[in-house]
């Protein structure tokens, strides 16, 4: 993926993508499972790697603080309409941010119900929250219950690692309230807990990060790469090194040989699938449609928010849902190409063997500013996966 400032070149790829030509030669979009509401466009930590505030697409200073109830009752419809056109029973939406607990209960309890009641009895709503953790407390946990929220949180591992990156503005670390968070949670209920999720830093040890994780008993741990780039390569990223694949071999050795299989790990469970020959799930790997869609606190629809680590914009669609249905959004270029698998890779990466596992790397990995081609090429020494 390549973005040019210059107005005189012709459009790039994607943007230039004819996607009536697709259409013609048979594809057709995969219609929406995954709705992501950023809820609440701020946040209580200051993360020194957050793409939302610390890297390219600054867009959130624009965005109200939080979603408006006639925006999240014009979502809602929206959702329904989509599921019901394309014959979808479930939905699957993830309440997200910045830190979504900062709407409140009153807000919160809105946003379910507007959802339940666009959406029910013929098209189920399955709900997740995604949440830094230190807000929740029983007013909450009684709430999780209630409206059937379970509830990812975001820790880096044990105490110094995490607290080296995910900081109050102050500096002063969030472990051991992410830690008493995560407690309430699996005291309360073992099943609200959906998962933890980990970003990894180079800097910690990985076993060591591995084990402090399944102390909270998680049913599955979510590894993230760093988002970067080739203009803005993630942290100790080399090209003759394999950093970040030593990291996580160390960690799917301990997963793997383990007597019992004390959690999931999302990536290693996706790898293992497309080895296998069935598709991947999701869209860190392999080559499957991309189907979720981002909805911003304005209401206005996008792409999947990690593309915010690229340039500023990248994210973003002319669509809104006050004046666009979720079917637009399918037939917009920047999509479609994440939509039409191996079309969407260089020359280079479809030749490679391993490009039906790797995918080609995460779509927002794969920019650069030169206007040269939609991705560089990739090497066995330079692979960005």
């Amino acid at each position: 993926m390549a973005r040019s400032t210059d107005p005189e070149r012709r459009p790039e790829w994607p943007d230039g993508m004819d996607v009536d030509a697709l259409l013609g030669q048979g594809w057709r979009p995969t219609p929406f499972r995954e709705f992501i509401l950023k809820i609440h466009s701020r946040c209580n930590l200051a993360c020194d790697y957050c793409y939302m505030y610390e890297m390219a697409d600054q867009s959130w200073r624009s965005q109200p603080r939080r979603m408006a109830r006639p925006t999240v009752d014009r979502v809602a419809e929206r959702i329904a309409e989509h599921a019901r056109a394309h014959g979808r029973e479930r939905v699957d939406v993830v309440l997200h941010g910045g830190e979504p607990l900062l709407v409140g209960l009153d807000h919160l309890r809105h946003t379910v119900q507007s959802l339940r009641k666009a959406c029910e009895p013929d098209v189920h709503v399955a709900l997740r929250m995604q949440t830094n953790g230190v807000l929740i407390d029983s007013h909450f946990l009684d709430l999780f219950e209630e409206l059937g929220i379970r509830v990812g949180v975001s820790i880096d591992g044990a105490e110094a690692d995490h607290d080296r990156h995910r900081t109050r503005a102050n500096g002063r670390g969030t472990h051991a309230e992410v830690r008493a968070g995560i407690q309430r949670l699996n005291d309360r209920d073992g099943r609200l807990l959906a998962g933890l999720l980990t970003t990894i830093d180079l800097e910690s040890d990985p076993v060591t990060t591995f084990e402090h994780l399944l102390e909270y008993d998680p049913p599955g741990v979510d590894f993230l790469l760093p988002h970067g780039n080739w203009d803005e390569p993630p942290p100790g990223w080399s090209p003759t090194e394999p950093r970040y694949g030593a990291w996580l071999v160390s960690v799917f050795d301990r997963w793997y040989h383990s007597t019992e299989r004390e959690t999931n790990i999302r990536m290693f469970n996706e790898i293992i699938r497309l080895v296998l020959g069935s598709p991947s799930r999701t869209e860190s790997v392999g080559l499957s449609p991309a189907a979720l869609v981002v909805v911003e606190t304005d209401g206005s629809v996008e792409q999947v928010d990690s593309l915010k680590s690229a340039f500023e914009g990248a994210a973003s669609t002319p669509l809104h849902t006050f004046t666009h249905t979720f079917d637009d959004a399918l037939y917009l270029p920047a999509v479609a190409a994440r939509q039409i698998g191996a079309r969407a890779l260089s020359p280079t990466c479809a030749d490679c063997p391993l490009s039906r596992v790797c995918g080609g790397g995460l779509y927002p990995h794969r920019y650069r500013g030169a206007a040269a081609s939609s991705t560089r090429p990739c090497t066995a020494r330079t692979c960005s996966t």
